[in-house]
């Protein structure tokens, strides 16, 4: 990998609950196709000799096997619901082989983590197989992982604030229904752009297809990669053959360089 190139994986593309669902008998959910098994939604960047996650949900253990993911160097924390965050316990392999790890997040979300993962953030007698972990409180300022540059940006889902990431000509935003006038303004000149698109149908907390797809005309990247997909957006293959080119349904373990 060239060190200027950003090479992403789609660790999981799903919804809350994953496609297949629990119990469920819908078409999508008995699919075979590999492209319509979802889980819970991540992706890895991994540049030079650097590797992060963005959310760690329920399924960050399955993930990280699936990729051969040897180390990371931090998380990014989109916000605090489950899906996203529920798998903190387990980066425990890689904080025994590696020590302290980072985390990025709101101050809120930090909160958050620490009533659901009290025994990680204990100052006395802490347990020994505890990891550690080094916080970063993310404001709406830029920071740096690495040595890349993020500029935060403020979404919303529908009514508590969500950040996405831009990495230079790399964005992903995820868990949006509303994207205010001056943070779209971050987004301009992206070349490669994630987005939630949770299914064809209006929904209260997340941008349907059609929505999503105005985003994209309004921003114009060169790509533009949807996910957070449901089961009821239907069969990956039907779905991207009516998509605008250069516009992609994203699943599990699509690799894709920046």
């Amino acid at each position: 990998m060239k060190n200027n190139v950003l090479k992403v994986t789609f660790l999981g593309t799903g919804t809350s609950q994953g496609v297949p669902i629990i119990g469920s008998d819908h078409p999508v959910c008995l699919s075979k196709n590999p492209k319509d098994k979802r889980l819970r939604v991540s992706v890895l960047l991994e540049w030079e000799d650097f590797s992060y996650v963005i959310d760690c949900g329920p399924d960050f253990r399955q993930q990280m096997l699936a990729n051969n993911v040897k180390k990371i160097d931090g998380i990014l924390f989109t916000h605090e619901h489950n899906d996203h965050v529920i798998g903190l316990d387990d980066i425990r392999p890689f904080y025994f082989r590696q020590g302290n790890i980072s985390i990025y997040s709101h101050k809120r979300v930090l909160e958050s983590l620490k009533q659901r993962f009290q025994y990680v953030f204990e100052t006395e007698n802490k347990y020994p197989g505890a990891p550690t972990l080094d916080t970063t409180i993310i404001d709406d300022s830029p920071f740096l992982i690495g040595n890349k540059e993020v500029i935060p940006m403020n979404v919303y889902h529908p009514e508590l604030q969500v950040y996405g990431f831009r990495f230079g000509d790399f964005a992903y935003v995820t868990d949006a229904k509303i994207i205010p006038d001056e943070e779209l303004e971050k987004l301009k000149g992206v070349k490669t752009l994630v987005l939630n698109a949770l299914r064809k149908e209006e929904h209260r907390s997340h941008l349907n297809l059609s929505q999503a797809l105005d985003v994209v005309d309004y921003l114009k990247p060169e790509r533009a990669y949807f996910t957070h997909i449901s089961h009821h957006m239907g069969f990956h293959d039907d779905v991207q053959s009516e998509l605008p080119e250069g516009v992609f349904l994203s699943y599990d373990n699509l690799k894709i360089e920046v």
